[in-house]
């Protein structure tokens, strides 16, 4: 290699290190304003108690609006639809909130889900970030985790078999934990450029996480 195909060398590894770091700043800005309006929203449905949209309005907003952001995803439109997907989220949330701190041990049963999930995140975040780890491998199990979770969601609903809640909400622990690195991983090593859509898949991992976690202390604690 002579001295200017080392240049342009050094040249073009700076500037994919000024994108990835353009990149990171942006989503996890995006992904921090979006967490404090979820968390308003969820306030706001907690406070006036609303009643939870149940499970078909629930899939039908979420999978729609997720549709919407993938096309919008390179205009502003597509940080409007963010908002509206985590606004939406977040009313989901306060009903299911209200449940929780309804029981005797509630509010501390928030505090170690909010605490734990903040934990995993940061902690899977910084591993990522600091090892520089591709973690491109787990596509494949985050595929497969996908349809054996679905799975097991459509059959709660028809076969009530002991335990199978605790191990869906297991399963969506480990899921979410390795799509956090799987994100992470894209935006270090350039499988993931558009930091809206880093965002979402970010923020949905934190918000299953959450909810996981929530779901197997509340079991651990006989609730």
């Amino acid at each position: 290699m002579n001295i200017q195909e080392r240049h342009n060398a050094l040249h073009h590894a700076g500037v994919n290190e000024a994108e990835v770091s353009k990149l990171f700043r942006n989503t996890y800005s995006l992904l921090a304003m979006t967490l404090a309006f979820s968390a308003f929203v969820a306030l706001m449905s907690m406070s006036l108690n609303l009643p939870h949209p149940g499970l078909i309005i629930t899939l039908v907003g979420f999978y729609g609006l997720l549709f919407a952001i993938s096309k919008f995803r390179n205009s502003g439109m597509g940080l409007v639809l963010t908002f509206a997907l985590t606004g939406f989220m977040g009313y989901t949330l306060g009903p299911i909130l209200n449940v929780y701190l309804s029981l005797p041990n509630g509010g501390q049963l928030v505090s170690m889900a909010l605490g734990m999930t903040a934990l995993v995140f940061f902690g899977l975040s910084a591993y990522a970030i600091i090892t520089r780890k591709d973690f491109s491998f787990l596509s494949g199990f985050i595929l497969a985790g996908f349809i054996v979770l679905l799975c097991a969601i459509v059959a709660s609903f028809f076969i009530q078999i002991s335990g199978l809640q605790l191990a869906i909400s297991a399963g969506f622990v480990l899921f979410s934990s390795a799509v956090i690195l799987y994100q992470t991983s894209a935006i270090i090593h350039g499988g993931e450029d558009n930091y809206i859509m880093a965002t979402v898949t970010l923020f949905v991992s934190i918000y299953n996480l959450f909810l996981s976690l929530l779901q197997l202390l509340g079991v651990f604690n006989n609730d």
